[in-house]
C-alpha cells in the first residue's frame, strides 16, 4: 500500500511536560500541532511508523536502518528517567528495505554499530503518537554525511518497501530547523539561521520537495540546521505523489526553528519525481560551468573522466597552455557533487615535471584516492564541478596576524605532521578558525607549538 500519510515534527525535549517544567508553554502553537497530527496518526491505525532521525547512529557514508527486534530508552540526558517507552521494529518491512536500498545502489542496512536506546529524534514524537495509538511496529532510520540526492532516493526505496508491504504505513520525519535564530540559543545568531527557516518553511507550506534538494551544503552549515537530511528521505518517500500540505505551526522563541507539517496523499503527479527534476537542472548548469572552463580545469576534467571511463591515464598534449608545460607547483584539484565536496587531494610542491602532469597525477587521486569518500562513479562525472588551485612558494610567518584567510591559505607544521587549508573557503572567516581546522588535520593539539607558512593560489574554476 502507498503511505497513508507524512509529518514533519521537530524534537526539543522541553515540549515532554515532565522536562520541560512549565518552559513547554512557550512554545504551545508546537504542542498543539503535536496534538492535532498525533490524533491524526491515531485514526490512521498505522501498522508501522516510519521515524527517520538526526541523532541516532551517524555515518558519513552510510544510511543506518534500525537492527535487531526492537529498542527502549528514556529521557535521562535531559534529567527524567521515569519517563521513557519500548518499541518493537518491524523487521519484515526492514529486510524489504535494505534489499531494495542494495538493488539501487544506496549505502543503506542495518549493518554496523548495533545501538540499543532510542534517541530523543525518535522518542519526542512517539511520545505524543502514544498518547492516543501505540499499536504499530517502527522502523528507525539515520541520516549521513551522504549528499541530499542520494537520501531523496532512498526514500524511494522506502515508498517501495511501503507499497510491497501492504500494510498502512505513515512517516515521521524528526528535525529541527536553524539552531542559531537567537544571541541566547545554542550556537549565537547567524544571519543565516533565519534565513534557512524561512526558506524551508515556505517549502514545506506549500509542499515544494524541490527546494529541500536546492539548498547549499555550505550554507545550510552556517545555518546550524538539524533536520534537512530527515526531510528529504520523507519527499523521496513521497516521490511522484500530488499531497496536500499543511505548515501547522512554526515557533523560534529559544532560538531554535520548530515546524510541524502534515502531508496527505492525493493520489499521482508525474510532475513530481523531484530527483529527476534536480539532476536535469544540475546537468544543464555544470555545462554550462564547462564552456566557461579554462586550460586547467578543462585537463582536470579530462583526466578524470578517463581514467573513470577508459581506466586509462591520459598523457598531456603538448599543445595545450604553456604555462602547464614550462611551469612546475603544487596543485590541489577539488570536486563538488550536487553543491558538496567530493573530493580533494593536492601537493604543497611540484612532484612532477610541469604543472599539467601535477594536475592529471592530482586529479585521479582526489576522485579515487581522498579517503573521505568513495571512488568517484562514471554516473556522477556529467554532474561535477572542478577547481584547480595552483600553489604559489609558502612563506614563513610568525603569528595569526600575519594570516588573511580569504587572500592566504596555511600551513602549519611539527616534525612529520602537517595540515593545509586553502585560502577563500566559504565559512572561513578569520584566521583564528583557518588555523584551527588546519592543527586538527595534521593531528597537532592547539596546545603544542607549531610553525606555520602563508601561500597564495592561482585559482581555476
Amino acid at each position: 500500500m502507498p503511505l497513508e500519510g507524512a509529518f514533519i515534527v521537530p524534537h526539543p525535549p522541553l515540549i515532554v511536560p515532565e522536562i520541560g517544567g512549565g518552559q513547554e508553554k512557550r512554545i504551545k502553537k508546537t504542542i498543539d500541532a503535536y496534538e492535532k497530527i498525533s490524533r491524526k496518526i491515531s485514526e490512521i491505525k498505522p501498522d508501522t511508523i516510519i521515524l527517520t532521525t538526526p541523532h541516532s547512529i551517524f555515518y558519513s557514508d552510510y544510511i543506518h536502518i534500525s537492527p535487531g527486534d526492537g529498542s527502549k530508552g528514556n529521557f535521562r540526558e535531559f534529567g527524567e528517567v521515569e519517563v521513557g517507552m519500548k518499541v518493537n521494529y518491524d523487521t519484515e518491512f526492514i529486510k524489504t528495505l535494505s534489499l531494495l536500498a542494495e538493488e539501487n545502489n544506496i549505502p543503506a542496512g542495518t549493518l554496523g554499530e548495533k545501538r540499543k536506546s532510542l534517541d530523543h529524534g525518535v522518542m519526542v514524537p512517539l511520545y505524543y503518537v502514544n498518547k492516543y495509538f501505540n499499536d504499530y511496529k517502527l522502523v528507525r532510520i539515520s541520516i549521513s554525511g551522504l549528499s541530499l540526492i542520494e537520501h531523496y532516493k532512498f526514500g524511494k526505496c522506502i515508498k517501495q518497501a511501503a507499497e510491497k508491504s501492504g500494510k498502512k504505513v505513515v512517516f515521521i520525519a524528526s528535525g529541527d530547523l536553524s539552531h542559531a535564530l537567537k544571541d541566547e540559543g545554542p550556537y549565537g545568531f547567524k544571519e543565516e539561521g533565519p534565513v534557512f527557516d524561512r526558506e524551508i518553511t515556505a517549502a514545506m507550506g506549500n509542499g515544494d520537495f524541490l527546494q529541500f534538494l536546492k539548498f547549499d551544503e555550505e550554507f545550510c552549515e552556517a545555518a546550524a540546521e538539524c533536520g534537512l537530511r530527515s526531510f528529504v528521505i520523507m519527499a523521496g518517500a513521497l516521490d511522484g505523489k500530488k499531497v496536500n500540505a499543511d505548515l501547522l505551526s512554526y515557533e523560534g522563541t529559544f532560538g531554535v526553528g520548530y515546524a510541524v507539517a502534515s502531508y496527505d496523499i492525493a493520489g499521482d503527479d508525474e510532475s513530481r519525481h523531484f530527483d529527476e527534476i534536480y539532476i536535469d537542472n544540475e546537468l544543464k548548469r555544470v555545462e554550462a560551468l564547462k564552456n566557461e572552463e579554462d586550460d586547467y580545469v578543462k585537463l582536470a576534467r579530462h583526466t578524470l573522466e578517463s581514467y573513470i571511463i577508459n581506466h586509462k591515464k591520459i598523457k598531456k598534449d603538448e599543445n595545450i597552455n604553456t604555462e602547464l608545460l614550462n611551469n612546475k607547483a603544487g596543485v590541489f584539484v577539488s570536486l563538488k557533487l550536487d553543491g558538496k565536496l567530493r573530493g580533494c587531494i593536492g601537493t604543497t610542491a611540484p612532484t612532477t615535471d610541469c604543472i599539467a602532469d601535477e594536475i592529471i597525477q592530482n586529479a585521479i587521486s582526489s576522485g579515487t584516492e581522498d579517503p573521505r569518500f568513495y571512488p568517484v562513479t562514471e554516473e556522477e562525472l556529467p554532474r561535477l564541478v572542478y577547481s584547480v588551485d595552483v600553489l604559489g612558494k609558502p612563506e614563513p610567518i610568525a603569528s595569526r596576524d600575519d594570516l588573511n584567510p580569504k587572500k592566504y591559505g596555511v600551513i602549519v607544521s611539527k616534525g612529520r605532521r602537517s595540515g593545509l587549508l586553502l585560502p577563500d573557503l566559504e565559512g572561513i572567516d578569520n584566521a583564528e578558525e583557518q588555523v584551527s581546522i588546519a592543527l586538527k588535520k595534521a593531528g597537532i593539539g592547539p596546545n603544542e607549538s607549531y610553525s606555520m607558512e602563508r601561500f597564495e593560489v592561482a585559482r581555476h574554476k
